[in-house]
């Protein structure tokens, strides 16, 4: 078990905005914003200042939303790395900041340390004037460029400019989990401060390798997974174990093309795992009230919610039997135990329902919120047939259930289907006359 903790950067706000044409209201980012807060986030990537001057607007809006309601979330604003973004990011009255350059590949030595110098003008141009600036910055897609461009643009950023944070971004999507960890691993362990300064960066006259301080400073490695292959929160996770500190990720895993990280995934496996961080993933509640909120947004302005029913988690797959290996226990993470709160487990107009059901004593409206779904076919077994003639009030004696339950799976395989609750029931019936 590790007990490191994780920054959890919620960037729902900014890589939403890249979803299908999704474009959040002042309102709804502030909305936003205060769900990031109930649940713990640390740092809010608002939106891309840019882009256009009302993102600039925005942004600065929502830190004064932090400072007025004293929240602890910290508002961060993304921009290039680039001399000419810095008057908008600075602009934006906030002291985070997320930067992103692009270096390419295939060119000579000369036109990276170009590229190098730019990234350094506009860090040390915020860093002029903006007191206790945090800047972080992301530069290459590391599932598509070569190690030693990965060691290189590495070590300036981390040994020369001392930044705060180093994303490391598999932009393309197209790395697997083990890949992934490799490549995070190496550069984590190649980047220690503590390492020799290379030549090419010790000949550059920078005011901050002369500093004595500078050598103790010590970099966060942060991680940004894009879905295109499906691999985004595995990837996320495995980032960590391999030595990054922090997480981006969004609500539901929103973002440009297929996503990133699915912010609740990957943040229950780590806490499973022992990592801590300040976010409250037991707050199902506000995880469930956010996400809805989210989806929502995205079915008005799309006409495609992000929830379907294999959404892990908070889909209702979760609440289906079919084989019944797990019938009788927990499964998928749901709760089957009388004692837990269901308004927890189910969106906000259902729980006003559930609630009513509990003041007027109906069971079976209560039951009907909390039901769980079967689907009786050849594969089903004696526990699950129970759980689902006891669900249905179906009488039988203990002893027939076995037969009763080969009836049940020959016919499924005769109609080539699942069973329906009529079909059950006429086995049953047919089965328990039979027998007086």
């Amino acid at each position: 078990m590790n007990n490191r903790t994780i920054t959890v950067i919620d960037e729902t706000i900014r890589e939403g905005m890249q979803y299908r044409g999704v474009v959040f209201s002042r309102e709804q980012r502030e909305k936003i914003l205060g769900f990031q807060e109930q649940l713990g986030v640390d740092i809010c990537q608002a939106g891309y200042v840019p882009a256009h001057i009302t993102e600039q607007e925005n942004i600065r809006y929502l830190n004064q939303v932090v400072k007025q309601k004293g929240y602890k979330i910290i508002v961060a604003a993304m921009g290039r790395a680039s001399i000419y973004d810095v008057d908008a990011l600075v602009n934006s009255g906030i002291s985070d900041f997320h930067l992103h350059a692009h270096i390419k590949e295939k060119v000579d030595n000369v036109e990276i340390e170009k590229s190098l110098q730019k990234i350094r003008a506009a860090v040390e141009e915020i860093r002029k004037r903006v007191d206790n600036a945090t800047i972080s910055i992301a530069v290459l897609d590391i599932g598509s460029s070569s190690p030693e461009l990965l060691e290189r643009v590495s070590l300036f950023l981390v040994n020369a400019l001392c930044i705060d944070i180093l994303s490391l971004p598999d932009t393309s999507g197209i790395m697997s989990p083990d890949s992934f960890y490799d490549t995070v691993k190496k550069i984590t362990l190649s980047t220690k401060t503590e390492a020799k300064v290379p030549n090419f960066i010790r000949t550059d006259p920078l005011k901050h390798i002369l500093s004595t301080d500078t050598l103790k400073h010590v970099t966060q490695f942060s991680v940004h997974c894009h879905n295109d292959l499906g691999m985004a929160s595995a990837n996320t996770v495995m980032g960590v174990k391999a030595g990054a500190s922090a997480v981006e990720v969004s609500a539901l895993g929103i973002g440009e093309r297929n996503g990133i990280g699915d912010m609740f995934t990957v943040l229950k496996i780590l806490k499973n795992q022992g990592y801590n961080f300040r976010l409250n993933i037991e707050d199902i509640k506000a995880f469930r009230e956010y996400y809805y909120y989210v989806s929502d947004i995205c079915k008005n302005q799309t006409g495609e919610p992000l929830f379907n029913y294999n959404t892990p988690f908070f889909g209702n797959g979760v609440r289906t039997h079919v084989a019944g290996t797990h019938a009788g226990s927990e499964f998928g993470l749901f709760p089957q135990k009388d004692n837990i709160n269901y308004n927890d487990f189910i969106r906000e107009k259902d729980s006003r329902i559930y609630n009513e059901c509990i003041n007027k004593k109906d069971s079976k409206k209560i039951d009907d919120c909390k039901k769980e779904e079967y689907f009786i076919n050849v594969l089903c077994g004696k526990q699950l047939v129970k759980k689902y003639l006891d669900s249905i009030d179906i009488e039988y004696l203990p002893e027939q259930l076995h037969n009763i339950t080969e009836q049940i799976k020959s016919k499924s395989a005769e109609l080539g289907s699942s069973l329906t609750k009529n079909d059950v029931i006429a086995i049953v019936k047919n089965y328990c006359e039979a027998r007086v």
